[in-house]
């Protein structure tokens, strides 16, 4: 079975100079994509990994990012579908809906990884795989969750700590 990957992406393993971390999410990515079309192939990832060259440090952040959002996906996805608006999330393309997978599981369950970096690198990887207004939908999605969301009230105060100009209101209680 041969691998499904977005049109007129470049493999990743000649994504080298980019930070480790990048290429990292940029195959966290390609997993989700995958995984949406070959769950029920169980060698699929064997395949994916072969077809890699990617550091044992890369392959690390890679599963972590993988795992937790296939692990906390029903949760992911409840967020989604709550900052979506008019959107569902079948209707989305699947390589934005996993784009703000990754962010969001990032943005909620990885603490040391400031709330800016994730939103920057999934803007990064919106640009990459989809378009322009692929990029924009997910800027403007993970910064309403960051706005919103509870959880994330530690990351705010962190961007608020860093740069006192900008201004990112607490949810109110209504909301």
């Amino acid at each position: 079975m041969t691998m499904t990957v977005p049109s007129d992406t470049p493999p990743a393993n000649q994504t080298h100079a980019r930070p480790s971390r990048r290429l990292a999410r940029q195959l966290a990515l390609q997993m989700l994509f995958q995984n949406e079309f070959q769950d029920q192939n169980p060698s699929w990832q064997e395949k994916f990994w072969a077809s890699q060259s990617a550091s044992p440090e890369v392959q690390t952040f890679t599963s972590g990012i993988f795992l937790g959002v296939i692990t906390n996906q029903s949760e992911i996805d409840r967020i989604i579908r709550d900052f979506a608006i008019d959107w569902s999330l079948k209707r989305m393309p699947v390589v934005d809906r996993n784009i703000l997978r990754c962010s969001i599981y990032e943005l909620l369950w990885e603490p040391d990884i400031p709330a800016m970096v994730t939103i920057n690198e999934a803007v990064e990887l919106a640009k990459l795989f989809a378009d322009d207004e692929a990029r924009r939908f997910v800027n403007g999605l993970l910064d309403h969750v960051l706005r919103a969301e509870p959880r994330l009230a530690v990351k705010r105060n962190q961007i608020q700590s860093r740069n006192p100009a900008t201004e990112i209101s607490e949810p109110s209680s209504s909301s």
